[in-house]
């Protein structure tokens, strides 16, 4: 059974791979065998992953490129340096935190939104997969398949309770809101997952999405993590490294027969 988790000799393409779960997805797969690339906008975060990976393998296991996912030119350059990318996890994404103080605005409302912005969030949420999967998909093709998860959340099953990020005494028309656009892409996301897996499926790629939701890091406000995690039948957020048996599982053998699939974690949040 070990065997089928082995990702020895396969190389993974992961955008956003310096953000938060983009480091979780390459420490995952490096763990296993595989060679990440870390591919991100932001290439100093890229550098410093990637080091601390070959240094903790005293061998190379993850390469930094600068990626932009909106930049299809950016995306053909980097599938042109390989001679196969086996997997691609498409995991860049634009996530408005409106448990953050900084990211605090009513412009996000669904109310006061320019269609400027709602243009924006989509490209950065659904934009970028559709690019990143249509060249590296192209290059799949020439050599025999491959794999892609698309990185979705449980937004994309629900809707976002905008009762937790409620303030009081503020009124009703400035009240901070997850925005729309969160929603609609990852939903859009899932669509893209059934959609590509069936017009792959001749083609030898498989493609399935992960829906994670939130992981609980020590920052975020006492009364925000209370309110979700009521809603949580497990009673907490996902801890760090929780979603790395799942990316494990998606990007090997292990996960053969699945295509099109949506693997939801979510501490059962979905389920109520």
């Amino acid at each position: 059974m070990k065997n089928l988790f082995d990702l020895s000799g396969k190389l993974i393409l992961i955008t956003g791979g310096a953000g938060i779960l983009g480091r979780q997805h390459a420490e995952a797969v490096t763990s296993h065998g595989a060679v990440a690339i870390v591919a991100d906008i932001n290439y100093i975060e890229a550098q410093k992953l990637s080091k601390y990976l070959n240094e903790k393998y005293s061998k190379t296991v993850a390469i930094p490129e600068y990626m932009d996912v909106l930049d299809k030119s950016s995306i053909i350059q980097i599938c042109e340096k390989y001679d196969k990318i086996d997997i691609l996890i498409n995991n860049a994404a634009k996530d408005t935190k409106v448990e953050k103080k900084g990211d605090l605005n009513t412009n996000i409302r669904f109310e006061t939104m320019s269609y400027d912005h709602w243009k924006n969030d989509m490209e950065v949420g659904l934009g970028g997969c559709f690019l990143c999967s249509q060249v590296v998909a192209n290059k799949m093709i020439t050599t025999g398949g491959g794999n892609i998860i698309n990185i979705a959340s449980d937004l994309a099953t629900i809707a976002p309770d905008q009762r937790i990020y409620r303030k009081d005494n503020i009124k009703e028309d400035e009240q901070h809101v997850k925005p729309v656009t969160y929603s609609v892409s990852k939903w859009a996301l899932l669509g893209l997952t059934k959609y590509m897996s069936t017009y792959f499926a001749d083609k030898n790629i498989r493609v399935n999405s992960l829906s994670p939701a939130g992981i609980y890091n020590p920052a975020l406000p006492d009364d925000f993590v209370d309110k979700l995690t009521s809603l949580i039948p497990m009673g907490r957020m996902a801890d760090t490294g929780e979603y790395a048996g799942a990316i494990v599982f998606l990007c090997s053998e292990a996960s053969s027969y699945m295509t099109g699939a949506n693997m939801i974690i979510d501490g059962g949040r979905t389920v109520w």
